[in-house]
């Protein structure tokens, strides 16, 4: 059946050769090939001529469960039909008629076919059907299409647009729980990571990318996607598209980074990458922090602090020399850099910080010294970073925490956070900074700075705060520096009114009992001073005391009682 014309007529040729296939399709009740095919053949012509309006009336006329029975029949004109319906179902309109019409469910078996041409059409013609459909999408998931895609790739891995078609259609089916969950059964990691080698585009490769990104949030397919090599094809992407300024190719770069990043979230997976130091993707992510790409520093530094998770892998970098390459990176970005990578630098250096041995290395590396010109940094999270790094640093480190205390222009910018009050989490970190420096230097000196640095009040304020280890870290602070030199500390004490702060603490109910021992053991503290003596009287301690000493806690009624034979033998 031809059709031919010109303008208007040419049109109307078109809407009768249209109506004509559509009726007698209609009307066919044997499905014979002879009879079927040249009226399929219309069809299919102005459906890929794209002749609009074609695909809306195909469906209104009816003949969608006639296709259905062919697609079920599995004749010669199989092939043909789901053609047909994959470029039918390219107008978003007509998907939720052939969902209607049973075409997906007969569609699913086809899948099976040995035909490639076959596999291409069916994966197409359900891939746009169930395009964006949710519950589509999880009915195919419950209908096995999961392992027969992944099989498909493995029996035809050469075949690109097959791949293609497979890789779309995993894409859109890997937010589905129960498609990850078939993934983890039918080796889809070793699929993925020769897909990702043999790539011979940006386009596939997005493509692989987005279907990693979505999998990797699963902690089975995370050590899967490990032990297939996913992250050593995945550097080995990045170190060939490195150095170019194609967009495309910075795109992969970045996603790919941040997917190694990702996958070093698992425990497991994340020693297999570091390999005692020696792994390719440990090497290749510090080359990265060397590099001039943003989000290559940024992973890398991410990526450090990922390792340096477990004590043993901390002393390993250490050794191996990765704090200088960190410093480096920081100190490019002061002035103006990056915040994200900044951020994620003194994550690294925090977490390589944490083992009692590098703290020792790092401060004899000079690390304290180089981290100090971040002070000027003006970017919140950067300050809540640095505030925390140089935490961890003196933690149980008597000479840092002692080096820390007396830096003036240290503590100058410490004060100032210490009254961030549009940063809660910079103003918390400041003042147990504050606390860190008096409770690990025990050094006369630091108090003094502290104290002319008008340091005393902010650690009163954070004995007040509504969090328990807060409280303790600054009471314990304050009675390490009354203990230390009372004398230096009394008049700064008496006049930011500790003494009635404290009485008010041990008075409320809703104080932890912890919080009120410290407040106790300050007090014992304080009694060695004759001026806060007189305090005592006068605020009537005794009483507060008192009471404390019938307290449910044996432990705080005990230390109730030893502080008032502490008065006693002071008065």
């Amino acid at each position: 059946m031809l059709c031919s014309g010109v303008g208007d007529d040419a049109h109307d040729c078109v809407s009768e050769c249209l109506s004509e296939a559509l009726k007698a399709i209609s009307v066919s009740t044997e499905l014979v090939e002879e009879e079927l095919k040249p009226h399929l053949d219309v069809l299919l012509n102005l459906l890929l001529e794209k002749k609009k309006g074609t695909a809306e009336k195909i469906v209104s006329s009816g003949v969608l469960l006639i296709l259905a029975q062919v697609l079920r029949k599995k004749s010669p004109l199989t092939s043909q039909v789901t053609l047909l319906v994959a470029e039918m179902a390219r107008e978003a309109a007509v998907r939720e008629r052939c969902i209607e019409a049973g075409l997906v469910t007969a569609l699913v078996p086809l899948l099976n076919s040995p035909d490639q041409d076959q596999l291409l059409h069916t994966g197409r013609a359900i891939g746009r059907i169930c395009f964006e459909n949710a519950v589509q999408q999880t009915q195919l998931v419950e209908n096995g299409v999961i392992p027969r895609l992944v099989a498909i790739m493995q029996q035809y891995p050469e075949n690109d647009p097959l791949v293609n078609i497979c890789l779309l259609a995993l894409c859109n089916l890997a937010d589905v729980d129960a498609a990850r969950e078939a993934l983890v059964e039918v080796g889809v990691a070793e699929v993925l990571t020769y897909q990702l080698k043999r790539a011979p585009d940006a386009e596939r490769r997005h493509l692989i990318l987005e279907v990693l990104g979505s999998l990797g949030e699963s902690d089975a397919l995370k050590l899967q996607f490990v032990e297939a090599g996913v992250p050593e094809a995945l550097s080995e992407m990045i170190r060939t598209l490195q150095g170019g300024s194609d967009t495309h190719d910075l795109c992969s770069i970045k996603v790919g980074s941040n997917l190694i990043v990702t996958l070093l979230l698992g425990d497991e997976s994340m020693q297999k990458c570091f390999g005692e130091g020696t792994g390719m993707v440990y090497q290749d992510v510090l080359s990265w922090l060397q590099s001039s790409n943003t989000e290559l520093q940024l992973s890398g530094a991410l990526a450090i602090a990922n390792f340096a998770r477990n004590d043993s892998n901390c002393v390993k970098m250490l050794e191996l020399g990765v704090v200088p390459h960190i410093l480096d990176l920081l100190e490019q970005h002061v002035a103006e850099g990056d915040v994200s990578v900044q951020h994620a630098g003194l994550s690294a250096l925090r977490n390589l910080a944490i083992p009692a041995s590098n703290k020792v290395r790092m401060l004899e590396d000079g690390v304290t010294e180089r981290i100090r010109t971040l002070l000027r940094s003006d970017m919140p999270p950067v300050q809540f970073k640095l505030l925390g790094t140089l935490r961890m640093m003196v933690d149980g480190q008597e000479e840092a925490a002692s080096v820390l205390g007396k830096d003036e222009v240290l503590l100058a910018r410490v004060m100032e956070w210490c009254e961030a009050k549009d940063h809660a989490g910079v103003r918390g970190e400041a003042n147990r900074l504050l606390a860190a420096l008096i409770r690990h230097s025990g050094n006369p000196e630091v108090i003094h700075t502290v104290i002319k640095a008008d340091g005393v009040q902010h650690l009163i304020s954070m004995a007040t705060s509504e969090h328990v280890i807060m409280q303790n870290e600054a009471l314990v602070a304050l009675a390490i520096a009354s203990a230390i030199d009372i004398e230096a500390v009394q008049e700064p004490f008496r006049d930011s009114d500790l003494l009635p702060t404290l009485q008010k603490m041990l008075d409320d109910p809703l104080v932890a009992v912890e919080v009120k021992f410290s407040a106790l053991g300050l007090i014992c503290s304080l009694a060695n001073s004759s001026m806060l003596r007189e305090q005592i009287t006068f605020l009537n301690l005794w009483d507060t005391l008192s009471k404390l000493s019938a307290h449910t806690s044996t432990k705080l009624a005990k230390q109730a009682d030893t502080v008032m034979a502490v008065l006693s033998e002071t008065a």
